[in-house]
C-alpha cells in the first residue's frame, strides 16, 4: 500500500519545485486560465466563470456563509467529476505508477477554492500540496524574475542576418539561450505574425519567459538572447528586464546588405501576396507614402527583390537609431564580419570573440 501524506501548504519556491515533476492542477475559474497560468498546468475549474460570479456576489453583498453555501451547492455534483479530470491527467502523461498520485494545486489566493478540491483529492488518495498564496504568490514570483542582474549576451544584426538561427546553434552547443520570438509567437517586426500562430496573452508571455530564466542553473555561464525593441507584435518585453538587456554586451553579426536580402526575400516571400501587403501598409506612417506606393507596387509585379529592397533599407535605419541609442554603446558593441547567413559559421565567430567569457 502506497504511502499517503497529509495536505501541505508550500512557500512559492518549494510548490515550483514540486511542480517541475508532477503535475499542477488550476482550480480557477476557465476564463482566469485562459488569461494565463502557470505554464504546463491542467485547468480543472471548482466553478465556472458564473458560478465564481455568484458565490463572489454572495461572499461580498450577504456574507462568507452564504458565499460557502452556494460554493457548496455548485461543488457537490461536481466531485465524481473532478476526481475523474484529475485521474485523466495521470493517462495523459501516461504516468504508470498510479498507486502514488502526487498533485499540485492552486486557485487564486490560496482559499477557499483549492482548499475544497485538495480535501476532495486527499480523501480519495491523493497526495496534494498546495501553493501558499494561490497564483497571486506566483505572479509575484514572475514579476521578481526580472528584476535580477542577468549576465546577457546580445544577439545583434539588421533584418535578415538569421540572428534567431544563431541563437538556436548556440543552444545546439550547450550554450544558455532565450528564444523571445519563439515564447511570443512572432518574429519582431510588421512581417512577424507571418505564419505564427496567434500570440500568447501579456500576462502568459511573462509567465512563460519567467520559467524560461528560472531554468538556468549554471550562474558561470552567459545567456544568449536576440536584440529587440522592447515590443515584439503586440506584446512588451517587461521593462525591468529589457532595461537589463540594454546594458549587456551585443554581438552584432554584420552581414552584407545583398545577403540579407536574399535571406529576407526567401523568409518571407512564400507568403500571400494580400498577407505581405496588409503588413507593408501597417508601417505606412513611417516608412514613408512614395516607399510605401513603391513596395506595393514591385510586390503586385512580383518582383520581392525590389520589394523587400525598400523595406531592408527602412528596417535597418529603423533598427541603427535603435541600436545606437542605449548607454556606453561603445563598449558595448562588437561588430563581428560576417560574409553570409550562415547560423553555423556566425556562430562559430561570435564564440570566438575575444570579449566573450569562456
Amino acid at each position: 500500500m502506497a504511502s499517503h501524506m497529509p495536505v501541505k501548504k508550500l512557500s512559492i519556491e518549494l510548490f515550483l519545485q514540486q511542480a517541475s515533476h508532477i503535475p499542477v492542477i488550476d482550480v480557477r475559474s476557465p476564463s482566469e486560465f485562459l488569461l494565463a497560468h502557470i505554464p504546463g498546468a491542467f485547468s480543472i475549474p471548482l466553478f465556472s466563470d458564473e458560478e465564481r460570479k455568484i458565490v463572489g456576489t454572495a461572499y461580498k453583498q450577504q456574507s462568507r456563509e452564504h458565499a460557502i453555501k452556494y460554493g457548496v451547492q455548485f461543488f457537490g455534483p461536481k466531485m465524481k467529476g473532478i476526481i475523474e479530470e484529475a485521474e485523466q491527467i495521470f493517462k495523459i502523461l501516461k504516468i504508470k505508477n498510479s498507486e502514488v498520485r502526487s498533485v499540485a494545486l492552486h486557485c487564486w489566493r490560496g482559499g477557499m477554492r483549492s482548499s475544497a478540491v485538495a480535501w476532495l483529492l486527499d480523501l480519495y488518495g491523493f497526495n496534494v500540496c498546495l501553493l501558499e498564496g494561490g497564483y497571486k504568490a506566483y505572479r509575484n514570483w514572475v514579476l521578481q524574475q526580472f528584476e535580477k542582474d542577468y549576465d546577457l549576451r546580445i544577439i545583434g544584426g539588421y533584418t535578415g542576418s538569421g540572428k534567431t538561427p544563431v541563437i538556436h546553434q548556440l543552444k545546439f552547443l550547450g550554450q544558455q539561450t532565450i528564444d523571445l520570438e519563439a515564447i511570443a509567437n512572432h518574429k519582431g517586426s510588421a512581417f512577424g505574425a507571418l505564419g505564427q500562430p496567434a500570440q500568447p496573452r501579456s500576462e502568459m508571455f511573462e509567465n512563460l519567459l519567467a520559467k524560461e530564466l528560472s531554468l538556468f542553473s549554471d550562474e558561470e555561464k552567459s545567456i544568449w538572447i536576440e536584440d529587440e525593441s522592447q515590443r515584439i507584435g503586440v506584446l512588451n518585453i517587461p521593462l525591468m528586464f529589457w532595461k537589463t538587456m540594454r546594458t549587456k554586451p551585443v554581438y552584432f553579426i554584420n552581414i552584407p546588405f545583398e545577403e540579407r536580402l536574399i535571406y529576407i526575400t526567401q523568409e518571407y516571400g512564400c507568403y500571400e501576396k494580400e498577407k505581405i501587403a496588409e503588413a507593408i501598409v501597417r508601417i505606412e506612417k513611417r516608412l514613408g507614402p512614395l516607399e510605401t506606393k513603391m513596395a506595393l507596387a514591385f510586390l503586385e509585379e512580383d518582383n520581392l527583390d525590389e520589394c523587400f529592397r525598400i523595406l531592408l533599407t527602412y528596417y535597418d535605419k529603423y533598427y541603427t537609431r535603435a541600436l545606437y541609442n542605449r548607454e556606453n554603446i561603445e563598449e558595448l558593441l562588437n561588430k563581428i564580419p560576417c560574409l553570409s547567413v550562415d547560423a553555423i559559421s556566425n556562430t562559430e565567430k561570435i564564440l570566438s570573440c575575444e570579449t566573450v567569457p569562456s
